[in-house]
């Protein structure tokens, strides 16, 4: 078939002075830092919903968008041409890895039969194509919220039927990652949670979605998928309160149902920001708790209070962000995955790698970012001198369980008045930063 991206070659890297704006400045997938090349610590990875599937309309005005492969149709045809489609966008940006919901790339049927039967056929020409390219699958995952049947959610659904034919759409997605080799299987819950607790059991409605993921967790050792799952934290939007609100919330509901040694997190940028917390934040949560997986890069606008999945171009995020993943020793069954769209206004094909490159070129200088903060040590110095005070004495025995109320009482009475603190030095290290950046 003819090319979709005619006169598009293939992006190099061609360094910082180049004014190409089809060329890396920044990402070089061979240089090598902290020990391993770009292109592994990175593992960038395209979102099939957003490349090939979103026109861009929105709720004041009608897709945008041009692309001029698709016929328009929700024809499984139509969806095999868009796989030649996006494996030609994946081997010209240079990607390793790609995700997609069922349902992206896949039409529904009238049937539940009728809709795997679909799927099949596209996951034949997936395959054929991630052995032709090499490319690969990062995680796959089900879409259990745009059909009106899930409505009420899926795994929370208050309608035990529309919980049954989620959990069958969850076991045909889990059959077709693993034949696809995918490195993971994420679980968004996009319309697990509620508008108002008037007509809500909360404490049921999250039963029944640990019910659906031990489910999951027994399904995968069934049929021998050795990928790993993960949860993706969202706030709200579409409802005004979702369960997987955030990473502490996330944290809380796996270790209550004894769920916590199945499952890491994928952090999305944008959903930090709905939740009212930085990307930085939710990364940091998640190394420290041992569950950061994966990640949905991409920015908000912090003016608007919805999804935007813009591109992310912040070097300030992509620093503080790789500084949290180099602190866990980096990606391994995860990825940077750019769940991001172009703007409304940039409905050109071209467009889509201009929004990529940029990506990609922002994370490599966080990467590199993070690397020289990293060995440069100067802030690992300033946080080990702050935290002086655990190191011995009272602050060890108190860490390795020594103490209690009563001798720290004891300890207090006798020692007077707590050591003098000492200045954060906020600003110093906010320029430290910048001097970096």
């Amino acid at each position: 078939m003819a090319e979709a991206f005619a006169g598009i070659r293939k992006i190099r890297y061609e360094g910082s002075t180049s004014k190409n704006p089809l060329a890396f400045k920044h990402y070089n997938p061979d240089e090598i830092v902290e020990g391993k090349s770009m292109r592994e610590h990175l593992r960038f990875s395209v979102a099939y919903w957003h490349a090939f599937r979103n026109g861009l309309a929105d709720q004041f005005g009608a897709a945008t968008r041009l692309m001029p492969w698709d016929d328009g149709s929700d024809s499984v045809e139509n969806a095999i041409a868009r796989v030649h489609v996006a494996f030609e966008f994946f081997t010209k940006l240079g990607v390793d890895f790609y995700c997609f919901h069922d349902r992206d790339v896949a039409p529904e049927g009238k049937t539940l039969a009728q809709t795997n039967q679909n799927l099949d056929a596209v996951v034949k020409a997936l395959k054929e194509e991630q052995q032709r390219t090499g490319v690969k699958l990062l995680w796959g995952t089900a879409n259990l919220f745009t059909n009106p049947r899930f409505v009420h959610g899926a795994g929370t659904s208050c309608n035990a039927d529309v919980f049954a034919f989620g959990a069958a759409q969850v076991k045909k997605a889990m059959e077709v990652t693993t034949e696809l080799g995918g490195a993971g299987y994420v679980f968004w819950g996009g319309r697990e949670g509620y508008k108002t607790l008037l007509n809500t059991d909360m404490g049921r409605e999250m039963d029944h979605l640990a019910k659906l993921l031990h489910m999951a967790v027994d399904y995968k050792k069934k049929i021998g998928f050795g990928g790993q799952f993960y949860i993706e934290p969202k706030p709200k939007e579409p409802t005004k309160h979702q369960y997987d609100s955030d990473s502490a919330a996330c944290y809380a509901f796996l270790q209550h149902y004894a769920l916590a040694k199945d499952f890491k997190l994928n952090i999305e940028a944008n959903h930090a920001t709905l939740a009212g917390h930085t990307f930085a934040h939710e990364l940091q949560y998640a190394a420290c708790t041992g569950l950061l997986g994966s990640v949905d890069a991409n920015r908000g606008d912090l003016l608007l209070g919805w999804d935007t999945d813009q591109f992310p171009t912040d070097l300030y995020d992509t620093a503080l962000a790789m500084l949290a993943i180099l602190s866990t020793g980096g990606l391994t069954t995860g990825g940077l995955n750019f769940d991001a769209h172009v703007a409304r206004e940039s409905f050109e094909p071209v467009d889509l790698f201009y929004g990529h490159i940029g990506g990609m070129d922002a994370f490599a200088r966080g990467l590199k970012i993070a690397a020289a903060i990293r060995k440069d040590g100067v802030l690992t110095k300033m946080i080990q001198t702050r935290y002086a005070s655990w190191n011995s004495g009272v602050g060890a025995d108190i860490e390795a369980g020594h103490m209690d109320l009563a001798k720290l009482e004891q300890y207090i009475l006798k020692k007077g008045q707590p050591q003098a603190n000492e200045s954060g030095r906020v600003e110093l290290i906010e320029n430290i930063l910048n001097e970096y950046i």
